[in-house]
């Protein structure tokens, strides 16, 4: 049966395609020639980055009429030229690269990519990368700094750690998080010079206090001025990193103003904290009219399995590839968080994680949170609600589950009789 056929095969009249590096960018031209000539025009130049070479170029393809601009996501090179053709009002398209491969055994050269990538643009067979509005884009640099900065702190945190299996003090295993309030007050009194196991078990508070006996057995090491000395200073960068966190939290609590309802919304969801919805409002941004189903926002973020077929046959392990680490790390948060509450969200992970491991339940957890987040976007007017954890068992058909139990132990060799309960 035929059907109809959307694509678009008009050749775009004006359009210009950036090869982008550090320090050049290739900038190729097309447009329409003269009346009465089926011919083009190409115009294939080359410019510095520097901003006023930019500012001459983008005042050049307005001046020509360019309706597009095309250029490759190189690193992030393309940033600082996206964000100026923007602001020049043109039509700026990211694009990925693997969109727009060279054919093989032809010459390779930033012009020849250049005209490449016009001539495929041109004929509108490229769709462009998702790039956030300006205030977004502000509020995405804040929440993925503040990442990277939690990752340092960890990193310093695991050398602390380290640092004292190599002096033999086994503080980890008598204290759950070394760098709390007694663990803290244990590493300033060795900084200090006190090595008596006994004098530093006193300094445990609260409910260390019923651990003194096996804290004087970990403190019997032999920590030393060597060791001292390389434990003040991770910990002066662990508190130099603390108060950057800190003074990050409140930018982002300042960029975070105009979408106060938005993240609202998504904090109502199960293991989502104001933390995690502010980075996933940095990610996914708020207009999701850009995704026009759930389903296509969950492929963006690659939390669907990915399909590889070919002669009727299925290959490959359907895995989901690789996303955006930023939105995949606080998915993956959000979901471990949501399995330990008695929510819908927490019942469907720990079922997963039953049968198919933890791994494969973050990440269908991960999928049903950008879901939520998606519908809670779309519609300011709705609310989160929460399914229960009896969910799955109010959906399951008992005559369905009473067959497949007497089927298992039919196999197992049983003869079943059913006897209703009192």
């Amino acid at each position: 049966m035929l059907t109809e056929s959307h694509d678009e095969e008009q050749i775009m009249a004006r359009v210009a395609a950036l090869d982008i590096g550090k320090a050049e960018v290739v900038c190729c031209v097309r447009i329409p020639a003269d009346a009465g000539r089926k011919k083009r025009l190409q115009e294939v130049s080359t410019h510095s980055t520097m901003t006023r070479s930019l500012t001459e170029l983008a005042n050049h393809l307005v001046d020509l009429g360019v309706t597009r601009v095309v250029m490759e996501a190189t690193s992030d090179y393309w940033k600082p030229v996206f964000y100026l053709l923007e602001a020049h009002g043109l039509d700026p398209w990211l694009v990925n690269a693997r969109d727009v491969k060279h054919l093989p055994g032809r010459p390779k050269t930033d012009a020849l990519d250049a005209v490449w990538l016009c001539k495929v643009a041109e004929r509108q067979m490229l769709r462009p990368s998702f790039v956030p509005p300006w205030p977004i884009r502000r509020l995405r640099d804040l929440t993925r700094y503040r990442t990277d900065l939690v990752a340092a702190r960890t990193a310093k945190k695991n050398r602390v750690e380290k640092l004292f299996e190599s002096a033999c003090i086994k503080l980890s295993v008598v204290a759950s998080d070394i760098f709390g309030v007694s663990g803290r007050a244990m590493m300033d009194a060795l900084i200090g010079g006190e090595r008596d196991p006994k004098a530093l078990a006193q300094l445990a508070r609260a409910r260390m206090r019923a651990k003194i006996g096996r804290l004087e057995e970990a403190f019997n090491g032999h920590f030393d001025d060597h060791h001292a000395f390389l434990l003040a200073r991770m910990l002066g960068r662990i508190d130099a990193i603390d108060a950057d966190i800190a003074a990050v939290d409140e930018q982002i609590e300042a960029h975070l103003a105009p979408f106060a309802s938005a993240a609202a919304r998504l904090d109502e969801i199960p293991g989502v904290g104001p933390v995690a919805a502010a980075a996933i409002l940095a990610e996914v941004a708020t207009d999701m009219s850009r995704f026009p189903t759930a389903g296509h926002l969950s492929s963006w973020a690659k939390f669907s399995p990915g399909i590889n077929s070919s002669a009727g046959k299925s290959k490959g392990n359907s895995s989901t590839g690789h996303g955006n680490r930023y939105l995949v790390r606080a998915l993956g948060e959000v979901a471990v968080t949501a399995g330990r509450t008695d929510t819908f969200l927490g019942a469907r992970y720990r079922r997963i994680a039953r049968r198919r491991g933890k791994k494969r339940a973050i990440v269908a957890v991960g999928r049903s949170v950008l879901i939520i987040v998606w519908h809670l976007l779309r519609d300011v007017n709705a609310t989160f609600h929460d399914l229960g954890t009896d969910h799955y068992i109010r959906h399951i058909n008992p005559d369905t589950k009473k067959r497949n139990h007497i089927r298992q132990l039919e196999a197992l060799g049983y003869t079943v009789t059913l006897t209703p309960a009192a």
